[in-house]
């Protein structure tokens, strides 16, 4: 080697040793490298186990629930009409919005403020003033814990429900639900850990966003069925009987075990196995949680779902049997459980979901009694058999409405600058009040709260640190709440 080669080298090894270092002490350099995802925060990833990747996990410190369920009200369902009560509203009906003077929200020009179709009434030993359009969901007030100063990052339907059920507005991040099952898993072996029951009228716009699993592994992505739609492939074929079935699911078993043998240490191989094996169970436990007949005729009747004979029996009917399956799957061990009420647009604007632009007390006067009775039903139900002991129920929409009516229309725009979201169950204060909008309902001004501090809350009481639960992906520390987030304290039971 020259003289001339031996000090260019020399000199770019230097340099690389220098670059090295730097990196070193950024906490970029290396998979072996603990990365922070929050300052002073080591990340916490779940060690999972690819032949069982639903198998029980410890959380992070004692839990105050240990499962979720999800009612999702597709569509945006309005705040001003159902639990944010204001007076001023009342009061100041058919005058312009101070300040909204040439406002422009997600469909065009406002019109002036608009009170309620649905008069509000004081509900339960607390008062709380809720509206008429969900009297029963209003009777049990003094169960809920209500969130008023929620507030969202788009008015657009798509990135909202992305952004309520993922933490960002855009496609390709997982799913609460997702990530609370890879840092848990489940309860149960012969169910999924995570299920996602769509409405009968479809899915959500964002459709499988609401529950995929993103760039974590394909294993946390939510199961989506619901009780009129079976989950596909799952019935045995006729001509093939019990003892046959269980014979060849039992030799698959063995043949199985002896090729993972043949490959130790391939994870893709057993985590292929693994989903096999649960899929063959479920040609047993889904039959069985989906059976509503086998309920009883007066819970039938309490759901709703025994109803039938014009457009809204028959969709509260569908929805009650939803709940029913929700409450089935809960009692089953199922760790997340999001169920949808309303779906992505059939028939019109606003017909099959909470979109309520042109005729709001047309659209919601099927909407509310769809969603009432099975709803509270449900929270009744799980009350008296002890589940939400055990059990958060969280109640979302991709955001709100606006305390207007839209110009030359009798509904109500899009509105993510505050709107109510309500807890129950586990973990949270009841009856219980937090945050504000401001007099009309228009923006949120008191504790003002993001979804960031909503899901930053919801792991919390399942016993997650949000800024330490990560998955490392594309050089990022990834998170549910991203970098932001605070968990609501006041709340905590």
């Amino acid at each position: 080697m020259s003289r001339s080669h031996f000090l260019s080298h020399s000199a770019s090894g230097l340099g690389g040793v220098a670059l090295a270092q730097l990196l070193n002490s950024e906490n970029v350099l290396g998979s072996e490298k603990v990365r922070e995802s929050a300052p002073g925060k080591t990340p916490i990833r779940p060690i999972i186990e690819p032949g069982n990747p639903n198998a029980a996990r410890d959380s992070h410190f004692a839990p105050r629930a240990t499962q979720v369920l999800q009612i999702f009200c597709s569509g945006a369902i309005s705040q001003v009409d159902t639990f944010d009560y204001k007076p001023e509203l009342i009061k100041n009906h058919g005058k312009p919005m101070p300040g909204g003077d040439q406002l422009i929200t997600f469909q065009g020009e406002q019109g002036n403020l608009t009170k309620s179709p649905w008069e509000f009434k004081p509900r339960g030993q607390s008062g709380k003033m809720i509206s008429e359009l969900v009297p029963q969901l209003g009777e049990l007030a003094d169960d809920m814990c209500f969130i008023h100063s929620l507030t969202g990052k788009t008015n657009t339907h798509g990135p909202g429900e992305n952004f309520m059920c993922t933490g960002f507005t855009l496609d390709g991040f997982p799913s609460a639900g997702s990530w609370m099952t890879y840092a848990l898993g489940s309860e149960t072996e012969d169910l999924p850990a995570y299920v996602a029951i769509s409405d009968v009228r479809g899915t959500p716009q964002s459709s499988v966003n609401c529950w995929g699993p993103g760039f974590l592994p394909a294993a946390f992505q939510g199961t989506e069925f619901n009780a009129s739609k079976p989950v596909r492939n799952i019935v045995r074929p006729e001509g093939i009987s019990d003892l046959t079935d269980n014979a060849t699911r039992a030799f698959l078993k063995r043949q199985n075990k002896r090729h993972l043998e043949g490959y130790p240490g391939d994870s893709e191989l057993a985590a292929r196995i693994a989903s096999y094996e649960l899929a063959a169970k479920m040609q047993m436990s889904i039959p069985e949680v989906s059976d509503i007949s086998s309920e009883p005729a007066h819970v039938l009747r309490d759901y709703g779902a025994d109803q039938s004979g014009n457009k809204v029996k028959d969709l509260r009917a569908a929805y009650g049997k939803n709940c029913i399956l929700a409450r089935r799957l809960i009692e089953k061990g199922v760790r997340f459980v999001q169920l949808f009420n309303g779906a992505y647009q059939t028939g019109g604007e606003g017909v099959s979901n909470w979109d309520g632009h042109k005729k709001i007390k047309e659209q919601y006067s099927i909407h509310g009694p769809v969603l009432d009775q099975p709803t509270a039903a449900l929270l009744k139900d799980m009350k008296a058999r002890g589940l939400l002991e055990n059990t958060l129920v969280i109640f979302n929409s991709e955001f709100g409405r606006m305390p207007t009516f839209q110009k030359g229309a009798s509904g109500r725009d899009h509105n993510p600058s505050g709107f109510t979201s309500w807890l129950a169950g586990a973990g949270v204060k009841a009856p219980f009040s937090y945050g504000a909008t401001d007099a009309f309902s228009h923006k949120a001004v008191e504790n003002v709260t993001t979804v960031y501090d909503f899901y930053a809350t919801v792991m919390h009481i399942m016993g997650l640190d949000h800024e330490r639960l990560s998955f490392y992906h594309n050089g990022i520390e990834r998170r549910l709440t991203d970098v932001h987030g605070h968990v609501i304290k006041e709340i905590l039971s």
